[in-house]
């Protein structure tokens, strides 16, 4: 099994080394970006299943960057997150999660209209 690609944008080089180490950890390749503008170019170049993104970069905030990744890779999910804290590893475990099974099958669906 191929290990799922990660673009993790964060600017402060500390937090990017925890968030890598716990990715990495985790089974996933993570390509690192520090600025809106790498981030944007790194995917509108190559695939990545999904994206963890800063809101606060020094070049552009999360929101508006996550719109413009929007329009380049549609169907790649992107988290936002505001920093690393005591809260990163639930956050990167929802990270995990969603990405390990966000294609749920149709029969888990069944019964959830009622």
């Amino acid at each position: 099994m191929s290990s799922m690609r990660v673009l993790c944008v964060e600017n402060e080089p500390g937090y990017m080394d925890v968030l890598r180490y716990m990715l990495e950890s985790a089974g996933y390749e993570v390509t690192p970006a520090q600025t809106a503008g790498e981030a944007l170019r790194l995917l509108a170049s190559q695939h990545f299943d999904g994206v963890l993104l800063e809101d606060n970069l020094p070049d552009a905030t999360g929101g508006s960057v996550r719109a413009e990744m929007k329009k380049l890779q549609p169907e790649v999910p992107v988290l936002l997150f505001a920093g690393v804290d005591d809260q990163t590893p639930l956050l990167l475990g929802f990270v995990d999660s969603y990405l390990r099974n966000s294609e749920t099958p149709e029969w888990e669906l069944h019964g959830l209209d009622a």
